[in-house]
């Protein structure tokens, strides 16, 4: 599998593990959901902060800054399958430009400066 499909796929499961952790806070805190919801959140958290460790990138910041493009769509994703809201023409072009972005950041051929 070539780098850009495996970071695809990394990054694909970070966001999911990310924000399946962040709504479990939301359903607690925001949502009267039972503290038994932080038990999964926290293990998510735990596989989203392990999953961005396996990303072939030398820079952590680098890593997280293409990540950002990944958790845009897939928040969008999170919006209409768990909440029931369609993402709108703004919504997909803005997730669109952001990936754009992710694979400047990520794939871009770097030389030693």
């Amino acid at each position: 599998m070539n780098g850009a499909v495996s970071a695809l796929l990394v990054y694909g499961g970070a966001a999911l593990a990310e924000i399946g952790g962040c709504f479990a806070f939301w359903a607690v805190l925001r949502s009267g959901r039972s503290a038994l919801w932080l038990v999964p959140g926290v293990l998510c958290l735990l596989v989203f902060a392990w999953l961005l460790t396996r990303v072939d990138a030398e820079f952590a910041g680098r890593a997280y800054a293409a990540y950002g493009g990944v958790y845009i769509l897939a928040s969008l994703g999170w919006l209409w399958a768990a909440e029931g809201v369609r993402p709108d023409r703004f919504d997909l072009l803005g997730a669109l430009l952001c990936l754009a972005g992710a694979a400047v950041i990520l794939l871009a051929p770097r030389g030693v400066s």
